[in-house]
């Protein structure tokens, strides 16, 4: 069994920065990607960011040069690097790794405004 576990979240006003980290533990015997999802209150969740073991990135075009994606493979933790963050950002961020399936976290809300 995988365990995630997410911290960073918060309130920032628009323009301020946070970074979202995300730890996977447990039963894991390769991570071949982690990403991160978000949830605004009446939509749908959407992907914002994903990073595949290899290195190798996607960016939703609604954070692409604003965000920033990496993963520690020693440690199984992927990190979100949010910059410029505006309003329609807020949401509850997930995220996710793949291993043989996908397992989510529990989710850490982001909160953009003045």
């Amino acid at each position: 069994q995988v365990q995630l576990v997410e911290s960073g979240g918060g309130l920032v006003q628009p323009g301020g920065s946070l970074r979202l980290s995300c730890a996977a533990s447990g039963s894991i015997f390769r991570v071949n990607a982690m990403g991160w999802y978000r949830q605004a209150p009446g939509r749908e969740r959407e992907l914002v960011a994903y990073i595949s073991s290899s290195g190798i990135t996607n960016y939703s075009d609604s954070v692409k040069g604003r965000f920033t994606i990496s993963m520690d493979n020693a440690k199984n933790t992927v990190y979100l690097r949010m910059n410029n963050l505006k309003p329609e950002d807020t949401a509850v961020y997930y995220c996710y790794v793949f291993t043989t399936t996908r397992t989510w976290g529990q989710g850490t809300p982001v909160t953009v405004s003045s």
